[in-house]
């Protein structure tokens, strides 16, 4: 992959992607788009790729729309945005629909897109001094990036109305009380714990853990029969893999079970 603004290293199971264009604040544009989505066809079709960590240069993780090239663009500006939105909520769709846990680390803030792009994440490791804010009204236009969707669903519609209307900036505290971030760690811990968790999963029962986040995701989304129906179809299967049948006997044997991935 030719990628301008992050890159992308596989170790140990795990895909490492790291935001690298700090001086423009890792901001959303075309290149991060299409950059974003090329990572995430490639995690998509690797089989070695067992959990993904995501991490950002600079003191800001992604601060959202770059406001100064949509600025450039003038009355061309919305045919930019609605082309650079393809590859962008397409990435975010690849993200979700993949069987992988995906982990994002956050430094500094997360604003706008970038607020959107965190909250598509599976899990969010979040420094004490990170601050959260939707952004999009104090610019005048409205949210995109899936925030929508996804922030609604982590904190609730009130609050999701409040951080969209009046652009409230939540401290780390507050976003993890609300559910928005699963833990806070010291500023300079991020990277790092985000590194270990996406090794813990890596290092799990890959196959069950992707696909029990598919079963979430499907759960909250369907009626409770249909639910119930696609737990027992994908229960079944994981119970018949070597992982599967590894942790039951391991479980029964009261030992530590010794899983592959498979």
């Amino acid at each position: 992959m030719d990628l301008t603004t992050m890159t992308y290293e596989v170790r140990d199971r795990v895909a490492h992607v790291r935001f690298t264009r700090p001086e423009g604040a890792n901001a959303v544009n075309p290149a991060f788009s299409a950059d974003l989505r090329a990572v995430m066809v490639a995690i998509e079709f690797d089989d070695d790729v067992k959990a993904v960590s995501v991490t950002a240069e600079g003191k800001v993780f992604c601060a959202g729309g770059d406001l100064k090239l949509f600025a450039e663009a003038g009355a061309d500006v919305p045919s930019l945005a609605s082309d650079m939105l393809v590859d962008y909520h397409g990435a975010i769709y690849k993200m979700n629909s993949i069987p992988k846990p995906f982990v994002a680390g956050v430094r500094g803030a997360a604003g706008g897109a970038g607020l959107s792009l965190m909250a598509a994440f599976d899990l969010v490791v979040s420094s004490e001094s990170a601050k959260y804010t939707m952004a999009y009204t104090r610019a005048g236009v409205t949210p995109d990036g899936t925030s929508s969707y996804f922030v609604a669903r982590h904190i609730g519609l009130r609050r999701m109305l409040d951080l969209t209307l009046t652009n409230r900036v939540l401290d780390a505290a507050t976003a993890e009380q609300w559910g928005l971030v699963n833990r806070v760690v010291g500023d300079d811990e991020v990277d790092a714990a985000t590194a270990d968790l996406a090794q813990q999963l890596a290092d799990g029962p890959a196959w069950a853990l992707g696909h029990a986040k598919r079963v979430v995701y499907h759960g909250y989304e369907t009626s409770l029969p249909a639910a119930g129906e696609y737990e027992g179809v994908v229960i079944a299967e994981s119970m018949g893999r070597r992982d599967g049948q590894e942790g039951i006997a391991a479980f029964a044997e009261k030992r530590a079970p010794n899983f592959t991935g498979d």
